[in-house]
């Protein structure tokens, strides 16, 4: 399944989740322009998940409409490239990596097979806009439109922290 999605200039409002035909196909809640948090609704409206920073922590953790923990991203040094790892309660710890200056990922499983792609699809002065290719028969495509919203706000976070230490 093929997705397109993207990030407010202000983290705050509704967008929409559009297929590869731009038929409607959900929508993000991004919650705050204060802070980091969304929900994801699908195209009927009804939630089916939402993402969060843990209090005071860089761990972005994604749970399901009943609030029950789906998995945690966390982001892992690395050289030259970008490395996540999100690590779901009951389904496996998946690798996402991006080679350094690039804005495509790859989500494996653990033993290193893709099971869906995501690449940043907006230029320097728009929001944000992603496409998400899901082939995981574990992981929903909701599920991950959250997880690439927690490796774009923990990029934004890291970018953020940078530009603040320097003169």
């Amino acid at each position: 399944m093929e997705l397109y999605f993207k990030d407010n200039f202000f983290n705050a409002g509704y967008t929409e989740i559009v297929d590869v035909h731009q038929d409607p196909a959900g929508s993000l809640d991004l919650k705050s322009a204060f802070g980091s948090s969304l929900d994801v609704h699908d195209a009927e409206g009804r939630l089916v998940c939402s993402g969060k920073f843990r209090f005071f922590s860089n761990k972005w953790e994604i749970s399901n409409a009943d609030d029950v923990l789906l998995g945690v991203l966390r982001h892992r040094i690395s050289f030259f490239s970008k490395k996540f790892e999100y690590e779901t309660v009951d389904r496996g710890i998946y690798e996402i990596f991006s080679p350094a200056f690039s804005k495509e990922y790859t989500i494996t499983d653990q033993q290193g097979t893709p099971v869906a792609q995501f690449a940043k699809i907006s230029g320097w002065f728009e929001s944000s806009a992603f496409c998400l290719r899901n082939e995981s028969e574990r992981l929903d495509s909701y599920e991950l439109i959250a997880v690439v919203m927690g490796v774009h706000e923990t990029n934004k976070r890291e970018a953020s922290a940078h530009h603040a230490g320097t003169p």
